[in-house]
Parts: structure tokens; sequence; C-alpha cells
């Protein structure tokens, strides 16, 4: 039987004795009052009938009361207890333990509840120990890496730093761990460029320069996002991020030493490469003889040989000069057609020699431009070049210049064979030559027409389809 069945069967209970107790007074009062009034028995049962009356009526009011006090409250203190543990519970406090032995009916309800709650503890305890040992772990895995890692929430809070980020940061791991990277960068030149690079993601990422360990050392910086499925989804979201630096010092030395070594080489190979020219023209003058058939076209091929190779030693000096942060830009107010100009006059013997007809496209009103004029032109030259050496014999190039608001843009179209789509970023990168290519070329010249053209915070595409021929743009920003 439940509480509520209790109170319901007390409360009748008490209804129906005082009901009963009414009546039996009613019946007695009735049965005296029939009695002769007269008679001296009259009189004393009277009196006792009113005393019982009375007496019952006190005893009815004294159950009610007690029934009015004490059995809401034996109703109320187990769920309150009840209550209170489950909001422990909740808490995290699974050391609660409730004790309603006293109370039949939630008995059962308290060892259920202390089962669960031991359970819980042990499952704590358990898992708790499972999480230390993994952190553990995990942070030897970190701390084991050579290269510097920091690991970043989404709000940019530092979770982890293995022991090499902390030396070449400079910090203490109390003085990070749990701490706003954005704020620590206000005081640290290093991690104020990772946040940045971090936060702006189309920058241009530069290897880092530190000296750390009293020695210079170079680390390329890399930005992985961390995803993960939450529990009841389906696609992934993002926890944060990890920053790995790649000591990149001994790939930067080789590339130095190979930088020199390209540039004496360059350098030294110039004056005999001259003096062989000097001497083809001194043996193909009139005055010492005539040359055969068989001698003038071997004296073409040497010409031709030699300065194709004259060319490649321009074009690696020019790249050891990028290379090692020497380009010097010497910038002036230029027309772009002195360029164009420059550049076809650059080809016009190449153009002849190929039948190639060179036509200009250029509008009545365009801007000028603030750029070194030497290296625009020879960027220009060099696209030209490459035009008419893609293009089929006696076809044609287009070289020109348009304006759209603030942008000015060069370009140089030719009618070949086109560039596949995958070889468009490619083709921009040292030394590349799209397969299937024939015509002989030291893979250099966009390589370096890029680094010129970005030197003056320009930009420089391509846009060909197979069987389309190729237009190469250069864009200029004036504002």
């Amino acid at each position: 039987m439940n509480t509520k069945s209790k109170l319901s069967l007390g409360i009748g209970f008490l209804v129906t004795l005082i009901i009963l107790l009414v009546v039996l007074s009613v019946v007695n009062l009735q049965m005296l009052t029939a009695m002769e009034p007269d008679s001296p028995a009259t009189g004393p049962m009277l009196q006792r009938a009113l005393l019982m009356v009375s007496v019952a009526g006190v005893m009815c009011i004294l159950a009610g009361i007690f029934l009015f006090v004490r059995l809401p409250d034996s109703i109320n203190k187990p769920i309150r207890e009840l209550t209170n543990g489950i909001l422990e519970i909740a808490n995290h406090n699974y050391d609660k333990r409730l004790n309603l032995s006293t109370n039949k009916e939630f008995e059962k309800v308290s060892e259920s509840f202390n089962r669960m709650a031991e359970r819980l503890a042990e499952y704590r305890a358990s898992s708790l120990s499972d999480i230390l040992s993994g952190k553990k772990y995990i942070e030897a895995i970190v701390n084991s890496i050579n290269e510097p890692i920091i690991g970043l929430s989404n709000e940019n809070e530092i979770l982890f730093v293995n022991d090499e980020a902390l030396n070449i940061l400079n910090m203490k791991r109390e003085n990070v761990i749990r701490k706003s990277a954005v704020d620590l960068s206000l005081r640290n030149d290093l991690l104020r460029r990772l946040v940045r690079e971090l936060l702006n993601p189309d920058e241009k990422k530069e290897p880092l320069k530190i000296y750390a360990d009293n020695k210079e050392s170079f680390f390329q910086a890399k930005y992985i996002p961390i995803r993960m499925v939450e529990t009841g989804e389906i696609e992934s979201q993002s926890i944060g991020h990890v920053i790995m630096l790649k000591n990149i010092t001994e790939f930067k030395e080789l590339e130095s030493a190979k930088t020199t070594f390209i540039s004496t080489i360059s350098h030294e190979l110039k004056t005999p490469i001259s003096a062989i020219l000097m001497s083809l023209q001194l043996l193909e003058d009139q005055r010492v003889g005539e040359l055969n058939k068989e001698q003038k076209e071997l004296s073409e091929s040497i010409k031709d040989n030699s300065e194709r190779l004259l060319s490649i030693t321009g074009e690696l000096l020019n790249m050891t000069q990028v290379e090692a942060g020497k380009l010097q830009l010497i910038p002036k107010i230029t027309k772009p057609i002195e360029l164009i100009n420059y550049a076809i006059n650059a080809n016009r013997m190449q153009a002849d020699r190929f039948g190639c007809q060179i036509e200009v496209e250029y509008p009545e009103v365009i801007s000028k431009l603030f750029v070194d004029s030497e290296k625009i032109a020879w960027v220009l030259t060099n696209l030209l070049s490459n035009a008419i050496r893609y293009s089929a014999e006696n076809g044609r190039v287009i070289i020109g210049a348009r304006q759209d608001g603030s942008v000015v843009e060069m370009y140089v179209q030719d009618f070949g064979k086109g560039i596949d789509s995958r070889y468009h970023q490619s083709i921009f990168d040292r030394y590349f030559r799209v397969p299937g290519t024939k015509i002989q070329g030291s893979g250099l010249g966009l390589s370096i027409s890029k680094d010129f053209v970005e030197a003056h915070n320009g930009t420089i595409a391509v846009e060909s389809e197979p069987g389309k021929g190729s237009r190469f743009v250069i864009r200029f920003d004036i504002r």
C-alpha cells in the first residue's frame, strides 16, 4: 500500500469516526430524552454521555491534528531527500548516499539510487584514470617530436605546446598553457607572426628566421585545422588548430650554396661566351675572307647556341638575385607602349625567322606605370619570345595593353597548341617544363617573370586551353 492510499484511508477513517461519534451521540441523547426527565438516573447518565462525546470529540480533533502535521511531512521528507540526492549527482558528487530505510515505500528507491551512485563513482574513477593516462601519453609523444608544435582552440587559447616550441618562443610552460595566444603575442614577435598568419591564411608565408641555441635557424610554418564529429552529430566541426614549425635550416643552407654556385658559374660563363661571339663576328667579316656554305651554316649554329647560352646565363643571374634577396628595383614613370615596343624590337629577328606576324592592341587612353622598366620589359620580351616559339610557322601573336578601372593589364597571346589546365600553376615553378614540349628552354623564364612582377606587387597569370593557344596577362594596380 503506497503513501497516497494510506493518506486517503487515514482521512476516510477519521471522517467515519467523527460521523459515527455524532450518530451515537444523537442516539444517546434521544434515548436519554425519551427517559423520564424526573428520574434520578437521568442526570448522571446524561452527564456521562456528554463526557464521552466530548472525550471522543477531543480525540478525533487530536487525531486530525496529528495526521495533518505528521502525514505530509512523512511524504515530503523522503521526496526532498531524493531530490537533493539527484541534484548532488548532477553536480558530479558521486559520494552522495540516501538512507530511507525507515520508509518502506522509499527503501527500494534509496537502494537503487545508492547502487547508481556507486557505479558512477567507479566509472568516474576509471575514466579519470584513463584520461590522465592518455593525456600523459599524448604529452610524451608531442614532447618527443623534435619540431616545434603548438595546439590552439577555436578561441586561440593555447592547449598544448612541446619543449621545442617553448625553446624558440623563449617562454615557460606555466605562462603559456590555457592562456590566450593573442594576448601573449603582444609581447612575443614570433608568436605574433604565427597568430597573424593563422588568422589571415591568404598571406604569403615566408620562412621564419629565428635565433635560438646560439645559432640562426629557419622554420616553415604549417597550419593544420583539427576537426571532430561530436556525439550524436553527423558532420565534423572545427575544434582548433595545430601549428607545426618545420626546421628547414639545412635546406636553406643548401639552397644558399646552390645559389652562390650558380651565380658564380653564370658570371664566369658570360666572359668566354662574349669572347666566342666576338670571335664569330670577326670570322664573319668579309674583309677576312668569304665563308663557304658549310662554314656559314656552322657559323650560324655557333651563333644561335652562343646566344641561347648567354640568355640562359642571364636568366640564372636574375634568378640568383631574386633568391638571394638582392633584387633591386629602380622604378620610374613609364608608358606601357614603351615596354611593348621594346619587347617587339627585341624579338623582331626571331619573328622574321619564324614568319610570325606581331599584332599590337593598344587603347587611345591608358594610365602610365611606376615600375622598373628594365625588369618589366624583360618580362614582356620573354613572354613574346615564348609566344613566337610556340606558334605555328607563319602564325600570328598579339601583344597589347588595356585598363579596367585602376588596374592596367599587359598581355601576350599566341594561337599555338595551348597548355592543359593541370599545369597553369606549375609553369611558373623553376625548371618546370610542360610534358611533351619539344622546344628547348631552361624552364626559368616564367619563374623569373613571376618574381619580377610580384616584386612590383603585381600578378601574372595564364589563360589557356589545349588547341586554343595561350594568353599571359600581367596586372598592376595603379592606385
